[in-house]
């Protein structure tokens, strides 16, 4: 099989994960290259992505590093032998690569939290929302630009509308629910979207209010996705050289501190329902 031009940040994750491995057991690329009768460049190509690696390959490597985490080692393995082309594919060479691969980070993911302050997050946001951020932030754009933005927007929402959601956590500040992205209608129907949503069992919506005391934590946005271990989670966040897949074991730590620390400063999901209520009424 020839190596992958471009591959995705599944399949590099992957790679890294068994960098991590080898690394951890004091190893060369050299000695695994030995192991499985290959070069050191083939080793080099599996871990950063470029190349894939059979299930047989995978195990025999893991049994030399000593990993004796065998959920993380199947959980490698689903990885590596997954074949399946999701609905996200469909946009390969129309949408930049990151709108993909956040398509099918969360489409594996075992739960999803976000924190938000500006915007309401995508997962919750309605067509005419999504629609008028788009045009808003990219107004050079051609509109059939602009609709295939917002029509995978749409689609990516079916992990918590589909028989069996994801989990989903979000915290927003009032801010994001208060800016107005599109008209005063538009807003209206988008926090009543909030509310509706916000029924199921699966989804949970905080509100951090203006007038919360001692927060400091608006630099903090950011998406969670949960892997199928906790050494395979990842966190999402947008900055200004673009999309950062965030896989360091000390700031996955970091993070999940930082969300729970958020959801103690926000109000509980009863009372955020009341807030988000009282905001629609207004408009």
């Amino acid at each position: 099989m020839p190596p992958r031009r471009q591959p995705t940040a599944r399949q590099e994750r992957l790679g890294t994960e068994l960098r991590k491995l080898r690394e951890a057991a004091g190893l060369k690329a050299t000695e695994a290259a030995s192991l499985l009768g290959v070069n050191s460049v083939q080793v080099s190509q599996i871990e950063s992505g470029i190349a894939g690696v059979s299930e047989e390959r995978l195990r025999r490597l893991a049994a030399h590093y000593a990993c004796t985490d065998e959920e993380l080692v199947s959980a490698l393995v689903a990885m590596a032998t997954d074949r399946s082309r999701g609905w996200w594919e469909e946009y390969r060479g129309v949408l930049a690569n990151s709108f993909l691969d956040l398509s099918e980070l969360e489409h594996h993911a075992r739960f999803r939290w976000d924190v938000d302050f500006l915007h309401v997050p995508g997962l919750l946001q309605t067509e005419d929302y999504a629609r008028a951020l788009f045009s808003y932030v990219n107004p050079e754009f051609p509109e059939e630009a602009v609709h295939r933005w917002v029509e995978h927007r749409m689609r990516r929402q079916v992990i918590i509308e589909r028989p069996d959601p994801v989990p989903y956590e979000t915290v927003i500040h009032e801010a994001a629910l208060r800016i107005r992205v599109g008209d005063r209608a538009q807003a209206k129907t988008q926090l009543r979207r909030i509310l509706d949503l916000s029924d199921a069992d699966h989804i949970s919506v905080r509100v951090i209010p203006f007038d919360m005391d001692g927060f400091g934590g608006a630099g903090s946005a950011m998406v969670y996705a949960g892997g199928a271990v906790p050494a395979l989670d990842t966190v999402v966040r947008d900055g200004p050289h673009g999309t950062v897949f965030i896989d360091a074991e000390a700031q996955l730590l970091r993070f999940r501190k930082l969300f729970h620390r958020l959801e103690t400063v926000a109000l509980e999901p009863g009372r955020s329902r009341e807030f988000i209520h009282r905001l629609a009424k207004e408009l």
